[in-house]
């Protein structure tokens, strides 16, 4: 009797037994040489046709049944490899790739990374390589990350020597901009002509324009996530450029060998040195120092601390002088509390100064923002198709409006300090990646967000808690006087907001080479920029959201198709998407922003909305690589009268945002000649932006007064521009440590005079009115010396 209960036991329980009878395989992805890790390697299960990823910090985990497999691993740029397992245990298998021989470094993976992309549910997502933006020809020869997220669809920004970018018609102030995950809040140099970023010292970035997972909050627009370089753990190397106006150089090397590295990388421009032989005075430069150090504890623990410091001096005859500039520094810890369970926990600063100084006035006026960000975020991979990514963050800010002080003892200036305004933002969050059969996957997530305005700071009262009246006489909006004003002491709360902000995703695979995809994401922005330009100028001001300001809530909402063709030679991808803001912030007519200490008294809350179609087709493989992106969108802001009787802006009527391009255009390719030349270029073609122009003038006690029209209903012409590049590698450099190429670039080719701005003005001669052209770049050469030892 016994023995039969034994077989019947075996014989019910024993598949049970078998089928739970799976083991992990975890490991990290590393470069053969640097032993730097590398995010976003597809490793393929070959038996199953399974692909997973590896996260931020090259780890990848996924629990099998037991027995035999074959893991594929392909990145760009890297030689596929293929590692055989017999899996009948916890398997940890770290990975080391090779770089491929291959000069050119293409855009994507072809073949299994591709496909990858189409059964993920993952859209409105780009990924560009550094080595494809170094192959784009750019002003003045130095490469540029934000100039380049300017070939993507959905992507643009308010003209030549603007500063930001513009994503899916949202302002620049919408962008959440991370290196190494802190908060870069001004992401240019020289007021636009170049990034932050040197892409020498950059690991990866990715842009997020919906469909963004629950760990990012803070922005309506998109997410632009970039990781610096850990550095060489395996050699000590060195390389950097030569250029007409900028230089760079990085180095990088073990601490300890193959268990801990240094990176430090400095940029700087130098044009003003030309200027000082010409007896001019002013001078315009800028530079920033990128560092990075990281060290193995254990196999399970890891610390890096790596940092930005970044200026910018512009003056003019010593009469005026302006500096600005980011801060950042990251301290993690990177632990492994198993083979399916990865955590990192960062303690993150962040700071942007702005510095004026005039002197034929006789003061100094610095503003400011800071924020101390501690954040913890886990990774579980509970299964070969469900992973988890949970984690909570805690941001304090401290906002400097502005402080005014003499600096000459005949100043007639007194010292103030414009009340500073502090708070905190908290958050939790969980996001689901989870493969419901075959042809389904999906990814859900929410996050929980609260907002704190502190004290200590002044609060102004208004009659009907409105800090804007409006003249019903005169159909205007003016300020308000408050009727009380209170001291709210250190860290009292002055106003608190909380939200929940869904996330969900899902893709449908119609074959192994079509996809369809669908996407929901809610964000909330608390911070607001102050701002009535276009784009950000480095005078802005960050302010917190308080019981006036409210925070910017945006729903978005996409439908997305993907198709590999022709052997994953080409992939085209189409989405189009619908996005509405509310609480997005206007300005009443002849509002002055500047050291201004209730700004709510000039601002009326509205509603924003774009929507629109991105078209992205690439070629992936072969001598000639690049894509073609199109975007037809449109970008609208209304505020209406709060009251049936008051007009609101633009009488209430819907009206063109500043960053709304019904039409953008962008093609980029490079075709790799031979071992020696490489050739590139970039041709780009966008409808003008927005702009109010006088309609007619009146004359008032002698002067001519012009009248405007309805807003931003014209434009500037038509901005368009060709340029190319030609890189060449000597065929000595595979025989030597020494490597160099040359690069040659002309900005501009055929010298189209595109409109920075249309001022109108009265003739001094001819007493006639005129229209004056603005125009910054035309047709621009350049060289620089790119090496490597």
């Amino acid at each position: 009797m016994t023995n039969k209960l034994v077989y019947l036991c075996i014989l019910l329980l024993g598949p049970i037994v078998l089928a739970q009878e799976k083991f992990t395989i975890s490991g990290i992805v590393t470069d053969s040489k640097s032993n730097e890790t590398i995010i976003g390697v597809t490793l393929k299960i070959e038996e199953r046709n399974q692909f997973i990823s590896t996260n931020e910090y090259g780890f990848y985990s996924i629990t099998l049944p037991k027995g035999n497999y074959t893991i594929v691993s392909s990145y760009v740029g890297y030689n596929v490899k293929e590692e055989k397992v017999n899996l009948t245990e916890n398997t940890k298998l770290n990975i080391k790739l090779e770089e491929s021989s291959k000069e050119l470094q293409e855009v994507v993976v072809t073949g299994d990374k591709v496909r990858a992309n189409i059964r993920k549910p993952e859209m409105s997502v780009n990924k560009l390589s550094i080595a494809t933006i170094k192959q784009m020809p750019v002003v003045l020869g130095e490469v540029d990350i934000i100039k380049s997220l300017l070939f993507l669809p959905g992507v643009t920004n308010a003209g030549e020597g603007q500063s930001g970018f513009n994503v899916r018609g949202g302002g620049a102030d919408q962008n959440l901009v991370l290196l190494d995950e802190a908060t870069v809040y001004n992401s240019s140099h020289v007021f636009g002509f170049f990034s932050v970023f040197n892409p020498d010292a950059i690991k990866d970035l990715k842009l997020y324009k919906g469909g963004i997972p629950a760990r990012f909050g803070g922005r309506a627009s998109s997410v632009l996530d970039i990781y610096q370089k850990d550095g060489n753990s395996n050699k000590f190397s060195m390389n950097g450029g030569i250029g007409l106006i900028t230089s760079r150089l990085l180095a990088e090397g073990p601490i300890v060998k193959e268990k801990g590295s240094f990176l430090v990388a400095g940029r700087g421009s130098y044009a003003h040195l030309f200027l000082k032989l010409t007896n001019n005075k002013n001078v315009a430069y800028f530079y920033d120092l990128n560092t990075k150090l990281n060290y193995k504890l254990n196999k399970n623990n890891n610390l890096y601390l790596s940092g930005y410091f970044g200026r910018d001096v512009f003056s003019l005859n010593k009469t005026f002088s302006n500096t600005y500039g980011n801060s950042t520094l990251n301290m993690r810890w990177n632990h492994l509390f198993s083979d399916k369970l990865f955590s990192n926990l960062s303690y993150i600063y962040s700071d942007y100064y702005y510095g004026l100084t005039l002197d034929f006035v006789g003061f100094d006026w610095t503003s400011g923002i800071q924020n101390y960000n501690l954040k913890y975020d886990f990774k579980h991979y509970l299964s070969d198709k469900t992973k988890l990514s949970y984690g909570f963050n805690g941001i304090y800010y401290v906002f400097n409006p502005g402080l005014i002080e003499p600096n000459n003892e005949q100043s007639s200036i007194n010292r103030k300090q414009l009340d500073k305004k502090y708070a905190f933002e908290r958050a939790i969050y969980i996001d689901a990646e989870q493969k419901i059969d075959e042809k389904i996957s999906i990814s859900y997530g929410l996050r929980y967000s609260l907002f704190y305005r502190l004290g200590s700071s002044n609060v102004n009262y208004y009659k009907d808690n409105n800090p804007v009246a409006y003249d019903e006489e005169l159909k205007i909006y003016e300020k308000a006087k408050p009727i009380a004003t209170e001291r709210v002491g250190s860290n009292k709360v002055i106003a608190d907001y909380n939200y929940l902000e869904p996330r969900f995703a899902m893709s449908y695979e119609i074959n192994k080479n079509q996809s369809a995809k669908i996407s929901y994401n809610r964000m909330v922005q608390y911070l607001q920029l102050i701002s009535n330009t276009a784009s950000p100028t480095p005078l802005d001001v960050w302010t917190p959201s308080d019981n006036y300001i409210k925070p910017q809530i945006a729903d978005q909402i996409a439908l997305g198709y993907f198709n590999n063709f022709k052997d994953d030679k080409y992939t085209l991808e189409l989405e189009t998407y619908y996005k509405g803001v509310q609480n997005r912030m206007d300005y009443i007519d002849g509002a002055d922003l500047i050291a201004n200490e209730a700004i709510e008294q000039v601002i009326l809350n509205g509603r924003m909305r774009s929507y629109g179609l991105e078209m992205l087709l690439r070629k992936n493989t072969g001598a000639f690589t690049g894509w073609i992106a199109y975007t037809l969108s449109k970008s609208e802001q209304q505020t209406s009268g709060r009251t049936a009787t008051e007009v609101g802006i633009n009488n209430g009527n819907w009206y063109r945002s500043a960053y709304d391009k019904t039409h953008n255009l962008a093609v980029t390719g490079s075709y790799k000649l031979n071992e020696k030349w490489t050739f590139g270029a970039n041709f780009t073609l966008q409808s003008g932006q927005p702009v109010t122009y006088p309609t007619g003038k009146y004359i008032y006690q002698g002067i001519t007064v012009p009248s405007y029209g309805a807003r931003n209903e014209d434009r500037l012409p038509l901005y368009h521009h060709l340029d190319i590049s030609a890189t060449l590698t000597p065929r000595k450099n595979s025989s030597r440590n020494w490597k160099g190429e040359w690069v040659f670039s002309i900005y501009n080719l055929y010298s189209r005079k595109n409109a920075a701005s249309i001022s109108f003005r009265q003739n001094a001669e001819t007493g006639t009115n005129e229209a004056v052209k603005l125009s910054i770049f035309g047709i621009v050469p350049s060289v620089s010396y790119n090496f490597k030892f």
